[in-house]
C-alpha cells in the first residue's frame, strides 16, 4: 500500500446510537484502502465506554478512548488526534457510513504535498425514507450534508465540512487542535463551524496550503426524524448563526465570511427562484423550498447579530488546544 496512513477517529457520547456505531466502525473496517487503525472516542459516557471496550476487545486495529478534554465534539477529534498515529487523520461521525473507496479517494489527494485537508460527500439517508417536500437542497448542511452550490468534483475550498473530513498531521502541527467552546457540545444548542474556524487557521499559519473536496469520497449519513422538522431546521439555522459569529470574532469577518457571501447572494436567490417556478408548475413542495430558505436566511442572520452582540459584551473566546500537551486520556 503506497501513499500515507490513515487514523480514522469517531467521536460518540450516548447509548442511543449503538447500531450506527456498530455500523460505522465496519464500514471503516470495509475499506478498499485499509485504515491504520479506527479510534472511538467517548464523550464522558462511561457505560458507552465500557460497552465498546468490550465489544472490541479482541480488534486490534479498533481502539476505545475517553475523551480526555471537556465535554463536547471539539475535544473528542482533538483526543482522537493525539492519540493516533497516522500520517493522516480522518474523521466519520458516529451516525454514518462511508462507502468502500472512501480512504482511497482521501489518500488520492495527498500526492500533492501542499494539500493538508481532503473531504468527501456526505448523502442524506432520510429516517421517512424520502426527502421531505419542503426541506431545501441548499440547506442540506442544516443535517450535516453536502448541499447545493459546493462545486462537483475534486476542487479547493475555504473548508471541509467536519463529518466527512481528514487532515494531514502537519495540519495540527502548524494550527493547533480543534478550538474548544464551539461546537456540539451533547445535548447543547447544534452548534457548530469548528472545522471552519481550523480550517481559517491552518491557511493563516500555512498560506501555501490547499484545501480540497474530493466528491468521490462518499458517505451516507443517517437523519433521525427529528431532523426532518421545520423546527428543527429554525434550530439549526439559528445556532449556525451563532457559531459564525464566533469564527469571525476570532479570524475576522472578511475570512470567516467570505464563502458565505458567495452562497447568500448567488445560491440561495437561485434555490428560492426554482421554489417558486416549481409553485407555479404545481409541483410538490416548491412553495415550502422558497419560503423555509428565506425563513432560513432570516433566522441564520437572527442568530449572527445575537451571537456579535453576545460576544462584545461577555467573554464568549474559545480556547485553541495544543495537541502536544493534549495527549492521554482523561476521566469521563
Amino acid at each position: 500500500m503506497t501513499g500515507p496512513g490513515i487514523s480514522v477517529v469517531i467521536c460518540v457520547y450516548t447509548e442511543d446510537r449503538w447500531e450506527d456505531i456498530l455500523a460505522a466502525v465496519s464500514s471503516v473496517r470495509a475499506q478498499s484502502r485499509p485504515a491504520l487503525e479506527t479510534l472511538l472516542v467517548v464523550d464522558h459516557n462511561r457505560a458507552l465506554l465500557d460497552r465498546l471496550s468490550g465489544e472490541y476487545s479482541e480488534a486490534g486495529e479498533v481502539r476505545v478512548l475517553a475523551n480526555a478534554g471537556p465535554r463536547g465534539l471539539s475535544a473528542g477529534r482533538n483526543t482522537g488526534i493525539a492519540a493516533s498515529h497516522g500520517d493522516v487523520v480522518a474523521f466519520l461521525d458516529d451516525d454514518a457510513v462511508a462507502e468502500r473507496d472512501w480512504l482511497r479517494h482521501f489518500a488520492e489527494g495527498y500526492a500533492d504535498p501542499r494539500v493538508m485537508a481532503v473531504g468527501g460527500r456526505t448523502v442524506p439517508v432520510w429516517a421517512s425514507g424520502r426527502r421531505p417536500a419542503w426541506f431545501p437542497e441548499e440547506f442540506d448542511w442544516v443535517v450535516g450534508c453536502t448541499y447545493r452550490g459546493l462545486p462537483p468534483g475534486r476542487v479547493r475550498v475555504r473548508n471541509v465540512l467536519g463529518g466527512n473530513a481528514s487532515f494531514r498531521r502537519t495540519a495540527f502541527d502548524a494550527a493547533g487542535g480543534f478550538a474548544t467552546g464551539i461546537g456540539r457540545d451533547g445535548d447543547r444548542r447544534p452548534l457548530g463551524c469548528e472545522e471552519t474556524e481550523l480550517c481559517i487557521r491552518l491557511t493563516r499559519a500555512r498560506p501555501d496550503a490547499v484545501l480540497l473536496i474530493d466528491d468521490r469520497a462518499v458517505i451516507h449519513h443517517r437523519v433521525p426524524e427529528a431532523r426532518e422538522r421545520f423546527r428543527y431546521f429554525r434550530a439549526r439555522a439559528w445556532a449556525e448563526g451563532l457559531s459564525k459569529a464566533l469564527v469571525a470574532r476570532s479570524v475576522g469577518a472578511d475570512r470567516g465570511l467570505a464563502s458565505e457571501r458567495r452562497y447568500t447572494t448567488r445560491v440561495l436567490p437561485a434555490g428560492v427562484a426554482r421554489g417558486l417556478r416549481d409553485a407555479l408548475l404545481a409541483r410538490p413542495g416548491g412553495a415550502g423550498r422558497a419560503g423555509a430558505i428565506v425563513a432560513g436566511v432570516l433566522t441564520a442572520t437572527g442568530g449572527y447579530v445575537a451571537g456579535s452582540v453576545r460576544a462584545r459584551r461577555a467573554d464568549t473566546a474559545f480556547r485553541i488546544v495544543d495537541l502536544a500537551d493534549g495527549r492521554g486520556e482523561g476521566a469521563v
